[in-house]
């Protein structure tokens, strides 16, 4: 397991903030116990962190034409809706909530070309609520293959305020090829073809890029 070249600038913030406020205590000859709960909390806080952004080894799964899970979370969704933004028509629709907890890193879902990759700035509803992936913060990316299309979505929610993401419309991306990350919680829709073969069910627990949540019939 590493850290992810985000959470380097907060953990080491946290290690600066502590030894600053360390060191005025110090000076100002505070009891040792003040210093105890400073380093206390101070380590606290960047195992947190270090949880938060920590990136597992793994190997993508699945063979051709299965589509794999773009993240860690809870399947909260699986409906057919009307995707508005690009496909303008109906899909089926495959919602994943991370917590706090999860792996925070995207992967793509399936190896293929990127025709479509857009930021949109929006609001921060929280990441559960129907309007939240098509008000909130997003980014939208589209992946081809020779089974077909396959769109994801990066989603803030009411904590998570910072989406980044990595590739861009002509790049071919290998299976489970990392493509973004959310920090501090949020959710992924994907959107499928109907007549694809849905191998998950509502409140399973996904691992990304080692779950597959689908199969395109191509």
């Amino acid at each position: 397991m590493t850290i992810h070249r985000e959470g380097f600038i907060p953990l080491g913030l946290v290690l600066l903030v502590s030894a600053i406020i360390s060191t005025v205590l110090y000076a100002l000859d505070v009891p040792d116990l003040a210093l105890w709960i400073v380093w206390f909390c101070a380590s606290v806080v960047f195992i947190l962190f270090a949880q938060f952004f920590r990136i597992p080894k793994r190997l993508p799964t699945g063979g051709v034409g299965d589509v794999i899970a773009p993240s860690d979370g809870k399947v909260v969704v699986i409906e057919k809706v009307t995707e508005p933004e690009y496909f303008k028509d109906e899909r089926i629709q495959v919602s994943i909530f991370m917590s706090p907890l999860n792996v925070h890193c995207q992967w793509t879902p399936m190896a293929g070309i990127v025709k479509y990759a857009k930021y949109h700035a929006g609001k921060y509803l929280v990441a559960w609520h129907p309007k939240s992936s098509t008000e909130n913060e997003r980014t939208t990316f589209v992946v081809e293959s020779a089974q077909g299309e396959v769109l994801f979505r990066q989603i803030a929610g009411a904590v998570a305020r910072r989406i980044r993401y990595y590739i861009k419309p002509g790049q071919t991306l290998g299976k489970g090829e990392e493509v973004g990350f959310i920090k501090f919680g949020s959710r992924i829709d994907v959107y499928l073809p109907l007549d694809a073969d849905i191998h998950i069910g509502i409140d399973e627990k996904v691992t990304g890029r080692e779950t597959i949540i689908a199969t395109l019939k191509g």
